[in-house]
């Protein structure tokens, strides 16, 4: 069978290439190791991770499509950005146009490679997504920051909020002065109340000029008593 002879013959190639990471399953059947290069960010330790590659020829191989599936190696550490689980179905779609390309050619070898870049490239964007959100979060640290030196952006409302916020604390401030400077008046005046000084107009409105001449006559002199003062030399 001619079909099977190109499989044998792609088998012994990738045999080559892949000396350490193909695995044979049966005479139609094998998987491939295949190592992801990324460069991980600052702080991110984590291993590049490993995906392997399952290949089952049809009969009619390479005029047929290879049966294909994506694993993970046996007890592969979790990685932030990337998960065989959650990823394969994307994964296998993105080798359909490759296989569509190469029909009736062996592209066993090219399907690798464009697994391979196709994972390390899902997993670039999603570190530049993940940078993108932290420098996100520390410029909206920063800014938040900056409020404290450079206040809050005036608009109508900001600056409404502003003038009632500026006027109770004028009248809270006024409130104290004034109580602090009664305060201040009782104990000069051992507390008694503050000596009010009234003008002519507002005695007469209050009714207290006659009670003050009342007062005043009180104080008076008796002409007698004026008579008996005499001046010594």
């Amino acid at each position: 069978m001619m079909g099977r002879e190109e499989q044998k013959e792609e088998r012994e190639v990738l045999d080559s290439i892949f000396p350490d990471e193909i695995q044979d399953i049966s005479e139609t059947e094998y998987r491939i190791s295949i190592l992801l290069d990324i460069i991980n960010d600052d702080g991110d330790d984590s291993e590049p991770p490993t995906v392997i590659l399952q290949v089952k020829y049809p009969p009619a191989y390479p005029e047929e499509a290879p049966i294909l599936d994506i694993l993970p190696p046996p007890n592969a550490p979790i990685h932030p950005f990337f998960s065989v689980a959650s990823d394969k179905q994307a994964l296998l779609a993105g080798l359909m146009e490759t296989i569509e390309e190469n029909m009736g050619m062996a592209m066993i070898f090219t399907l690798v490679s464009t697994l391979k870049e196709n994972a390390e490239q899902l997993i670039g964007e999603r570190q530049a997504e993940a940078r993108h959100e932290h420098e996100q979060k520390l410029l909206a640290a920063e800014a938040e920051e900056n409020k404290k030196f450079h206040g809050t952006p005036v608009n109508p409302e900001t600056f409404k909020t502003w003038r009632e916020g500026f006027r109770k604390e004028m009248e809270d401030l006024k409130k104290k002065d004034d109580e602090m400077e009664e305060a201040a008046e009782k104990k000069k005046n051992r507390g008694k109340d503050a000596v009010v000084q009234l003008t002519g107009k507002e005695l007469w409105e209050r009714g207290l000029v006659g009670k003050i001449e009342e007062e005043e006559d009180d104080y008076d002199v008796p002409a007698s008593g004026a008579d008996s003062l005499k001046l010594e030399a």
